[in-house]
């Protein structure tokens, strides 16, 4: 059940016996990933516990501020699972969210009286305001007419979900043997130049082939049937992956951390290696990960030995140039 921090506490203390449960930096290596969230805590609104003394899955209503300076209240796990499919800094704040979608001005139906004001944008102070439809059989101001609009095929009651798109996957994928490494028309191109930095290393050292651009799984992975690492080495068939937290903190941590796991496991599942480069204090996924503060010629070097542990010396040095 979840309960207010202080409350929380001392129940912490009663439990455990003890006036100090958690000690401070017990649970530093489960926050060190999400400097955001290290950014919006303070432990004077939260009876001055320190964020390091929590632990991820506790249930406990914390007090944030986002960049911005909203003030909001949420749990450590509604926290750390706002990362998802957008990659905007207002996801990490209720407000901030809310505020940045775009607000649907009120549509007139055909028939709207002259007399009858015209219905102006709700300025939200507190929470979320919305101006909500009049229900059937509900009294109308004097003067107001209804909306004339039908309700389409797609209305539904408030609170009752909408029914999920049957799943669909991508059809460009070409019938391959699960495993093969081959060029997709799907692949996002590099944006990193951190990317670009490391592949050019790779290939003035070896002469791998580095113009693959997706590698062919036995199960569906995000809507489609093949996995795009960033650096694809088909000789060894190893992937390389360089993860950091991105720009907004956003990359590589809560559910998109799952996702990487998962797509590590569908590679290996096909007879691939998965090696990534983490950043950003970002913890390590797999036994071959490199946990580097940025590259640099050590982490070449770093992961040039990693690469002979996995596939063997002989094997590697074979491609040197």
């Amino acid at each position: 059940m979840v309960e207010p921090v202080d409350a929380w506490w001392r129940r912490r203390q009663w439990s455990r016996g003890v006036p100090m449960p958690y000690a401070v930096g017990e649970f530093r290596d489960a926050w060190q990933s999400y400097p955001v969230l290290i950014r919006q805590y303070h432990p004077e609104w939260n009876a001055g516990i320190v964020l390091t003394q929590i632990p991820p899955a506790a249930d406990v209503l914390l007090t944030w501020e986002c960049d911005v300076g909203h003030v909001f209240v949420a749990t450590p796990a509604e926290q750390r699972g706002r990362p998802g499919r957008e990659r905007r800094r207002s996801v990490w704040c209720p407000e901030c969210q809310v505020m940045a979608k775009p607000q649907r001005w009120p549509v007139l139906p055909e028939d709207w009286p002259a007399v009858v004001p015209v219905p102006q944008r709700a300025v939200r102070t507190t929470g979320r305001q919305t101006l909500p439809a009049a229900g059937r059989g509900s009294s109308l101001p004097t003067g107001a007419v209804a909306s004339s609009r039908a309700r389409g095929a797609g209305w539904r009651p408030s609170g009752q979900r909408a029914p999920r798109a049957p799943r669909t996957i991508c059809p460009k994928t070409p019938r391959l043997p699960s495993g093969d490494a081959f060029i997709s028309v799907c692949a996002p191109a590099t944006a990193s130049a951190v990317e670009a930095e490391l592949r050019q290393a790779l290939s003035d050292r070896f002469d791998f082939t580095f113009d693959r651009t997706a590698i062919r799984l036995d199960r569906p992975f995000h809507d489609h049937v093949e996995a795009w690492p960033d650096i694809i080495l088909p000789e060894l068939r190893v992937a390389i992956e360089y993860d950091s937290t991105g720009r907004h903190g956003l990359e590589h941590v809560g559910p998109r951390e799952e996702s990487d796991r998962r797509k590590d496991r569908a590679l290996r599942g096909v007879g691939w290696e998965v090696v990534r480069i983490r950043t950003g204090r970002l913890p390590a996924l797999g036994p071959h990960d490199l946990q580097v503060s940025g590259v640099s010629g050590r982490t070449i070097e770093r992961l040039v030995d990693t690469l002979r542990d996995v596939r063997g010396a002989l094997f590697v040095d074979a491609y040197a140039r």
